[in-house]
C-alpha cells in the first residue's frame, strides 16, 4: 500500500526490499486518493524509478483530490462511479467518461502486452492481431504476478471505500494460493541446511506447521500458527520439534481484527492462533510427533542499538524481569543482557524508536517506570612492549614467615589469546608444585588493568627463574608474588586502551553516498567495501562501537529518512591518545564517586 501524495515512502522501501528478498508476489494499491497533492501517475513513476519495479496498472482514477469520484477498470474498460454517501455498496458501473477514453485504450495496450508475454502461443496470435479473450488475460496475469515478473497496480480511498471491490477480486484473481507457491523446505534441525525434503500442501500429508507469532494479551498467550500441511484439531497432540517435547492443543481461534472465532478443527493452508500453548516460540516447528520434522527458520537481524535501564523505584526490579520476560517471548529482534562489567540491565533492539517503544510498553501496560542511561562501551586493555622483571614477596610476622621470589617475562600476545603462561624454570628454583599458583595469580589480575580497571586482554607471561624457601614458601606466597609482579610491570610494558570496533553495514540511495561516507570517516570510521544495488548501495565499514550512539536517527536526517544500517562485533583495536585519555578520566571520577 503506497500513499497517493507521499509515494513510496523509506518504510515502503524496506518492505519491497524484504518482500523480494523471500521472493512473495505482491499487488500495489495506491491509497488516499482523496487527500490533497494526491497523484496516481507518480506514485506509479516512483514505483519503477525507486523500487526497479515493474508496475502493471490495472486501474486509474476519475478525478483527483477533492473530484475524486471512482476508478476505471482498464481491463474490461468500465468506470466504477461512487455517490457521496461513503457506502461501498452505493457505486454504478458505467461507460469510461469521454475525457479518459484515449487514456485507457493506451493503458489498457500496455496491460494486454505485459501480460500476453507470459505465455508464447498467445503472444504470437497477439503480433497477428487476434485479441485474446478476458480469461486468457487473467490467466498471464495471474502467472506473471505469481513469477514476480510484474505487480498488478490498484488505486482507490480506502477510508471512502471507493476502489476497495477491484483490489479485493485481484487478490482472488491474481495471488497465487498456498499450493501454487513453492513450498516451505524442511531443514535440518541441527544444522539449519535444508534437507531437500518440503512440507507439501495437502490435508493429506502428516501435519507441518510454524509458530510465527506470539501475543500477550487480557485472556492469555496467544500462538499464531500457519499450517503448511495436514489437519490440526482441538484435543489433538502436537509435537515441538525445537524443544522435542509435545503439547496438547486447546483453544483455536480464527482472528478477525479483535474478534475470536472459535474452531475445532483447520487445515493445510490455514492461518490460526491456539490460546495459552506453554514451550511454543516463535520460529518452533509443530508436527505429527510420528513424524518429526523441521521447517525453514525464521532469520531475526541481530540488534544494532542498546540502552542500559534500571527501575525508578527499588521494588520494580522484579516486576521489571517478569515484564522484560514477556516481551522477549513475544519479539525475538528485542534482547535483554545484564553487562557483566556494570551490572546494569541492557536492553538491545533493531533501533531507537524499538527501545522507545519498549520502555513505553514497559511503563504503560506492566506499570514499570525506568531510568534510561547511555550504555556502557566495553573498553580492554593490553600491553604494547616486551620486559622482563623480578618480584620477591617476604613476609614475617612470627612462627613461619611468607616467602616467595619470581623472576619472569611479560609480552603481549597473539590477536585474540586473551592469557597464556609458561614456565622455563629449570634446577628446581622454582618447585613444579608452586608453578600452578604462580600462573593462578597472574590469571586473577587480568579482569582489571592498571589503566582504568578494564580486563586485559592478549598477555603472555612467561616464568623463567625465582627462589623459595624450604619453610615459608607455599603456593599461596607465589600467588601473592604474582599478583604483586603484575601490579608493578603491567604499567612499564606498555599499558593500551583497546576499544569495540563494530562491522557495519550502512544502506543509502545513491543521492546520499558521499555524506554517509564523510560521515562514517568523521566517526573515525574505515570504509572497507560499496555495493550498488537495484534501489541504493551498500557501505561496509568498521567503526568505534563508542562512536555510534545515536547513529539511526543522524543518518535518517542525511538520507531523509531512507538509509537503513546494521552493525555486529568485529574486534578490538587500539583507542587514539585522545580517546584513551577522555575515557581513563571518566572511569577514575567514576570510581572516586563510588
Amino acid at each position: 500500500v503506497f500513499c497517493g501524495s507521499g509515494g513510496v515512502e523509506p518504510q515502503s522501501e524496506t518492505n519491497w526490499r524484504y518482500a523480494n528478498e523471500s521472493g512473495v508476489a505482491r499487488v500495489i494499491f495506491v491509497n488516499k486518493l482523496d487527500r490533497m497533492g494526491a497523484d496516481f501517475y507518480r506514485v506509479v513513476d516512483q514505483v519503477e524509478k525507486v523500487l526497479a519495479a515493474s508496475p502493471l496498472v490495472m486501474t486509474l482514477p476519475i478525478g483527483i483530490e477533492d473530484e475524486f469520484v471512482g476508478v476505471v477498470d482498464v481491463l474490461e474498460k468500465k468506470a466504477y462511479v461512487w455517490d457521496d454517501t461513503g457506502l461501498p455498496e452505493n457505486y454504478e458501473i458505467k461507460d469510461v467518461p469521454a475525457d479518459m477514453v484515449d487514456k485507457v485504450e493506451e493503458y489498457h495496450e500496455m496491460l494486454v502486452e505485459t501480460a500476453v508475454e507470459q505465455d508464447d502461443d498467445l503472444m504470437e496470435a497477439y503480433m497477428e492481431g487476434e485479441e485474446p479473450s478476458l480469461e486468457d488475460i487473467k490467466r498471464c496475469i495471474r502467472k506473471g504476478t505469481r513469477d514476480l515478473a510484474f505487480f498488478p497496480t490498484y488505486c482507490g480511498s480506502a477510508f471512502k471505500n471507493k476502489g476497495m471491490q477491484l483490489v479485493l477480486d485481484a487478490v482472488v484473481d491474481y495471488l497465487p494460493s498456498p499450493t501454487e507457491v513453492d513450498p516451505q523446505p524442511l531443514t535440518d534441525k541441527e544444522t539449519g541446511e535444508p534437507t531437500g525434503e518440503v512440507a507439501t500442501v495437502s490435508v493429506d500429508e502428516p501435519l507441518k506447521a510454524l509458530a510465527f507469532k506470539i501475543m500477550d494479551d487480557r485472556f492469555g498467550a496467544l500462538t499464531f500458527i500457519r499450517i503448511y500441511s495436514g489437519r490440526m484439531k482441538k484435543g489433538d497432540t502436537v509435537l515441538n520439534a525445537a524443544t522435542g517435547k509435545t503439547e496438547r492443543i486447546g483453544r483455536m481461534v480464527e482472528m478477525q481484527a479483535d474478534e475470536r472465532n472459535e474452531l475445532t478443527e483447520a487445515q493445510a493452508g490455514d492461518i490460526i492462533a491456539v490460546v495459552g500453548m506453554k514451550n511454543v516460540q516463535t520460529g518452533h516447528t509443530l508436527c505429527d510427533p510420528k513424524n518429526e520434522c523441521t521447517l525453514e527458520a525464521m532469520i531475526f537481524p541481530e540488534p544494532v542499538i542498546s540502552i542500559a535501564v534500571q527501575p525508578k523505584d527499588k521494588g520494580g526490579n522484579e516486576k521489571m524481569g517478569v515484564a522484560i520476560g514477556k516481551m522477549v517471548a513475544e519479539d525475538p529482534s528485542f534482547q535483554v543482557e545484564t553487562d557483566e562489567d556494570s551490572g546494569e540491565t541492557i536492553l538491545k533492539g533493531m533501533g531507537e524508536l524499538h527501545l522507545d517503544i519498549k520502555v513505553d510498553i514497559l511503563k504503560r501496560t506492566y506499570g514499570v517506570d525506568l531510568i534510561v542511561g547511555q550504555p556502557q562501551v566495553a573498553y580492554r586493555e593490553t600491553i604494547t612492549r616486551e620486559i622482563e622483571d623480578s618480584y620477591t614477596h617476604k613476609k614475617q610476622s612470627g612462627g613461619s614467615g611468607q616467602f616467595g621470589k619470581i623472576d619472569y617475562r611479560i609480552k603481549p600476545g597473539e590477536v585474540g589469546s586473551d592469557f597464556t603462561f609458561k614456565s622455563s624454570v629449570v634446577g628446581g628454583n622454582v618447585p613444579k608444585e608452586f608453578w600452578p599458583a604462580v600462573e593462578k595469580g597472574f590469571k586473577s589480575m587480568m579482569g582489571e588493568g592498571v589503566l582504568a580497571g578494564f580486563p586485559v586482554l592478549d598477555v603472555e607471561i612467561e616464568l623463567f627463574d625465582g627462589a623459595f624457601h624450604a619453610v615459608d614458601s607455599s603456593a599461596i606466597a607465589f600467588e601473592i608474588a604474582a599478583k604483586g609482579a603484575f601490579r608493578q610491570s603491567i604499567p612499564k610494558a606498555g599499558a593500551q586502551l583497546l576499544e569495540p570496533i563494530m562491522k557495519v553495514d550502512v544502506f543509502t540511495p545513491e543521492d546520499n553516498v558521499g555524506d554517509v561516507i564523510g560521515d562514517l570517516n568523521r566517526r573515525r570510521g574505515m570504509i572497507k567495501d560499496q555495493e550498488a544495488g537495484a534501489t541504493g548501495v551498500r557501505i561496509k565499514a568498521d567503526v568505534p562501537l563508542s562512536e555510534m550512539f545515536g547513529y539511526i536517527g543522524h543518518l535518517r536526517t542525511i538520507t531523509s529518512g531512507r538509509g537503513q544500517f546494521s552493525m555486529e562485533f568485529s574486534h578490538y583495536a587500539p583507542c587514539p591518545q585522545n580517546v584513551a585519555e577522555t575515557v581513563i578520566a571518566a572511569e577514575k571520577e567514576k570510581n572516586a564517586a563510588k
